[in-house]
């Protein structure tokens, strides 16, 4: 039986309050959008690059995003080493270029093991902590920034690559 993308559960966030509760709840909504737009694709169509110019994937951006997701959270901001999720010998976008209908079931399982990871080691952490970035430091509400930027622009490519494979729009 092939892989088919579930359905997350709706997310909900708070739209007053502190800012943190109101960041971590819009990274949450962008994290299930993501899995919204992949929802009821099959492992094929997952791992399909619609655009013969684009490395892109709607399974591409799911093992991205698990990428970024450790990087930024596990690596970055608790100091934690790992080998690299993806082999580094085979390019840096091998997280792209390596999607496969036959490793789509454990890319998924992967970016939300990679997306429970962030929020403990996040809790752990003040928003005002720093951050390696370039040399330089950046707070950790600044990588709730950052993450949500990056999800919404993956997001529009999400929305985009969905429907040019079986035009489902409006996930």
């Amino acid at each position: 039986m092939s892989f088919t993308a579930p359905t997350p559960d709706p997310v909900d966030g708070p739209l007053v309050g502190d800012d943190r509760p109101i960041l971590e709840g819009v990274l949450r909504w962008h994290r299930a959008t993501l899995m919204n737009i992949c929802a009821g694709a099959d492992a094929e169509q997952l791992a399909r690059r619609p655009s013969s110019h684009s490395t892109l994937s709607l399974l591409g951006l799911v093992r991205h995003l698990a990428k970024v997701e450790r990087i930024w959270f596990r690596e970055r901001l608790a100091s934690m080493s790992f080998q690299p999720m993806y082999d580094a010998a085979l390019g840096k976008d091998f997280d792209f270029l390596g999607a496969t209908a036959s490793s789509a079931e454990s890319d998924f399982a992967r970016f939300a093991a990679e997306c429970a990871a962030s929020d403990v080691v996040a809790a752990q952490h003040s928003f005002e902590d720093p951050v390696d970035f370039r040399g330089g430091p950046m707070s950790l509400r600044m990588v709730y920034v950052h993450m949500i930027g990056e999800y919404a622009r993956h997001n529009g490519h999400a929305d985009i690559i969905r429907e040019q494979i079986d035009g489902v729009t409006g996930r």
